[in-house]
């Protein structure tokens, strides 16, 4: 177990999920909910809280690519793919078959 805490594509692949969601709960419930419905301050937190997550995601997304886990066109795939709707989603396929050529069997 702690050997899939330690991979670092396990761990891109964790907050790649996390920071997706967030986004789509951004755009889609907390955004709405601000413009339509007057909530100004749920969409404060939300938006905060997926800022902190894409901090994350591209200091992960770094350290797979200097670790080179990931080339140089698949580090620019995954930075394009966190600015663009379920582009996180799109992206865990090559990630999981990156994972299974450095030998982490599951995430």
């Amino acid at each position: 177990m702690l050997e899939l805490i330690s991979d670092p594509l396990v761990r891109f692949r964790a907050i790649a999920l996390v920071e997706g969601l967030s986004f789509l709960m951004l755009l889609f419930i907390s955004m709405p909910m601000k413009y339509y419905l007057g909530f100004a301050t749920f969409s404060w937190y939300v938006g905060a809280a997926h800022g902190g997550l894409f901090v994350i995601y591209l200091i992960f997304a770094i350290e797979i690519w200097i670790r080179r886990r990931i080339n140089a066109w698949q580090f620019i795939r995954v930075f394009i793919a966190s600015i663009i709707p379920f582009g996180t989603f799109f992206n865990d396929k090559m990630l999981k078959e990156q994972q299974q050529k450095f030998g982490v069997a599951r995430a």
